[in-house]
């Protein structure tokens, strides 16, 4: 009785005006797009949004290649950059730069007008280099605090000594600080004959701001792509 009703209506019903393609009846086989949900809505306006401003307000420049006589890698997608170098026939720099990973802040008993200059010029940034020379067998590692304005040498590192086991970890370090003045100055002209100084800290704080911008629109866009599907 049901099936002979509904035959009665769809004969009934009108017919398409001319031009214009009839509706065909719906299967149950039909693929049908799943619907966001409000708060995946929500979250593609927020990422859209901070996508354009940092795009269109302050986008990132493309990374230079090269420093002096260092050639930089870029390494997409990681936390660090390398530079590397050549000194001389035989002497080979490395150079692994960290992005930010710290901040200089006033000290317990810096003054007020210290603590308001420190705010208004924002945070000083910090971030870290172990840089290597290598010359045949023997290699000198330095670990190394990039300011925006200058080079603090932390550590003096031999990471292999000539003719030494090299299995057996003949490795040995000083803290820089320890060290005598005169070979405090030794190790900042042994540096500093190799480019390893104030001008290498602030090249590299300028692309590390730079790289950290583009990966974190690296990141803005794989979300937005993640949570369009």
């Amino acid at each position: 009785m049901a099936r002979a009703l509904l035959r009665r209506a769809l004969s009934l019903a009108p017919a398409a005006p001319p031009g214009l393609p009839a509706f065909s009846s719906f299967s149950a086989t039909t693929a049908v797009a799943p619907l966001r949900s409000p708060f995946d809505d929500r979250l593609l306006r927020l990422l859209r949004s901070e996508i354009s401003y940092i795009s269109d307000r302050r986008p990132p420049y493309r990374p230079p290649t090269s420093f002096k006589s260092f050639a930089v890698e870029d390494r997409p997608g990681e936390q660090w950059v390398r530079l590397r170098a050549a000194h001389g026939p035989t002497e080979q720099i490395k150079i692994d730069a960290t992005l930010f990973d710290g901040a200089a802040e006033p000290g317990p008993d810096a003054s007020l007008f210290h603590r308001v200059e420190a705010l208004e010029q924002g945070p000083r940034l910090h971030l870290s280099l172990i840089v290597e020379v290598a010359r045949a067998d023997r290699v000198l590692g330095f670990v190394c605090s990039a300011w925006p304005d200058d080079l603090a040498v932390r550590h003096v590192l031999t990471l292999r000594g000539a003719g030494a086991d090299t299995a057996a970890g003949d490795h040995g370090g000083r803290d820089f600080a320890k060290l005598e003045p005169a070979e405090r100055e030794a190790v900042k002209k042994f540096l500093q004959e190799r480019e390893v100084d104030a001008e290498l800290a602030e090249f590299l704080h300028d692309y590390v701001a730079n790289k950290e911008k583009m990966e974190l629109l690296r990141w803005l866009k794989t979300v937005e792509s993640f949570v369009e599907k």
